[in-house]
């Protein structure tokens, strides 16, 4: 279940929710996010522009069900400038959160003036949002992650390993992992079916560390009071419910405490970067089999991992042919 009430929603975003689930397949993660940004970005403009909103009595949230082509045609480029600047000064939002809030509204808007012409034109077409600056991934080194897996312990080791096992090998995505059922696995020809953003699948092969892991759990796995399709999930919560986002954000945050690395600076989605990392780094693995592997669409999405070992590009520099061949000096 969507975690927004679709009632309290313009009409036009519920339009434009429904073409990005079923034209552009994109996920429910993405979606949701589109929607709390651009539900953010509404009720800042009706702010602005002295739009009254009702407040729901249930849910205690503003109803933006109001929202009509008339207000939506009012707004304009300044608006958006204002917003962002908003999100910069007072909420403090970093320049990748603000760059998606700024993806949000022009994919919302290019859908109700340049596909469907609800209104006139578009008043972000010509919206500039300053460039990220890329930063290379923080990341375990491999003395850390092989702390990390010793550090498991308790009642439900067997599952905490697994999963540790999996991100650190596989590169799973938080939402990747706790969406995985009994009959992704094949453990007899070592595969794992993942399901990614956008829906998309891809087939990843299992090492003996994940294979054996995925056995021990299952053999301590709960499989009474499972129901409906809980029975399927692979990962089972103290609840006997599939396990959820949070509940493994806050094993991982244990775990990373217990080895004394800080939880602000690492988190679930660091032991993707440290599996794609460790892969690069040790594994030999060419950039693009590494690409296929992180389910990314761009490549350049996967080079970061290509600038992150320092030692490599020390040792290539040092092995070079040329690199004992000095200015020779002497007189003739």
């Amino acid at each position: 279940m969507p975690s927004y009430n679709k009632a309290l929603l313009p009409q036009r975003l519920n339009e434009y929710i429904a073409y990005m689930s079923t034209i552009k397949d994109s996920s429910a993660l993405t979606i949701e996010g589109y929607v709390r940004d651009l539900r953010l970005f509404f009720e800042f403009i009706c702010d602005e522009k002295n739009f009254k909103l009702n407040i729901d009595e249930e849910s205690k949230i503003p109803d933006l069900s109001a929202i009509d082509d008339k207000f939506l045609e009012s707004i304009t480029l300044t608006d958006v400038h204002s917003f962002l600047a908003f999100c910069n000064s007072t909420r403090n939002n970093s320049s990748v959160t603000r760059a998606r809030k700024a993806s949000a509204i022009r994919g919302f808007f290019k859908y109700i003036s340049d596909r469907m012409k609800y209104i006139s034109s578009n008043p972000v077409s010509q919206l500039q949002v300053a460039p990220n600056k890329k930063r290379l991934p923080k990341y375990l080194t491999l003395e850390q992650s092989k702390a990390l897996l010793s550090s498991v312990e308790g009642e439900n080791k067997e599952r905490d390993f697994c999963i540790l096992t999996l991100f650190l090998n596989c590169g799973l995505r938080l939402a990747e992992l706790v969406g995985l059922n009994l009959s992704d696995f094949d453990l007899q020809n070592g595969t794992l079916r993942v399901i990614g953003k956008g829906n998309k699948q891809r087939m990843l092969y299992l090492n003996k560390a994940c294979i054996d892991s995925i056995k021990a759990y299952l053999s301590v796995r709960p499989n009474n009071k499972l129901k409906g399709d809980d029975r399927n999930a692979l990962f089972i919560s103290r609840l006997n419910k599939r396990i959820g986002r949070q509940a493994v954000q806050l094993m991982v945050y244990n775990y990373l405490a217990k080895i004394g690395l800080d939880g602000d600076h690492y988190s679930v989605h660091k032991l993707r970067h440290t599996a794609a990392t460790l892969m690069y780094q040790y594994g030999d693995v060419d950039v693009l089999v590494l690409k296929d592997m992180l389910g990314h669409e761009n490549l350049a999405t996967t080079e970061i991992y290509t600038h992150v070992e320092n030692k490599q590009l020390r040792e290539a520099a040092r092995r070079n042919p040329l690199s004992n061949e000095t200015l020779d000096n002497e007189d003739d």
